[in-house]
């Protein structure tokens, strides 16, 4: 892919939001707080997520990836032994450390402002390693170009997932049908 898909603006999940969310992960949502990044398609493809599910659960993963073809996509690149690769240039890199470990501030420091997990990490092995590529494209994804170098590294590696139009039939056709 040449260039991330475009970012939007954090909207407040509609009915036909949490449809497409149910339909894309087969499940109805838990402790969805908003619709983080819209895919060109116009489904949501990443959702945020509260810090402690209804139940109380803590769940530090603010930002969930719920597009299936993007999230086959991604699986394709862990299963390929980016993240392996990834996590080698880490050690290696001082620059790129520091530019991951400041990823990890950001998501840990928008995940506080909703609600502070205290003694949790943040996610997808951030800072020190990297443990899933879909956290970290979700967080790219959410935050817009420049604040996680390695899930925009991934990002640029994947196919255009909306291509072929959106991966769930949107609620208000489906009866259009």
């Amino acid at each position: 892919m040449d260039t991330p898909p475009p970012t939007t603006p954090r909207t407040e999940p509609t009915d036909a939001d949490v449809a497409a969310f149910q339909q894309q992960l087969g499940r109805p949502p838990r402790g969805l707080r908003a619709i983080a990044h819209r895919c060109p398609c116009g489904q949501p493809d990443v959702v945020e997520t509260a810090p402690r599910l209804p139940d109380g659960t803590p769940f530090p993963t603010l930002y969930y990836l719920t597009c299936p073809r993007a999230n086959s996509a991604i699986g394709t690149l862990e299963a390929n032994g980016v993240m392996k690769e990834m996590t080698e240039r880490l050690a290696a890199d001082p620059e790129l450390a520091a530019s991951y470990r400041a990823a990890h501030e950001d998501y840990v420091r928008r995940r506080d402002q909703i609600e502070e997990l205290k003694n949790f990490p943040s996610a997808g092995g951030m800072p020190d390693r990297v443990k899933c590529l879909h956290v970290l494209v979700a967080h790219s994804l959410a935050a817009g170009p420049g604040v996680n170098p390695l899930g925009d590294e991934a990002l640029a590696m994947l196919p255009e997932w909306w291509s072929k139009g959106p991966c769930v039939t949107p609620a208000a056709e489906e009866g259009a049908q």
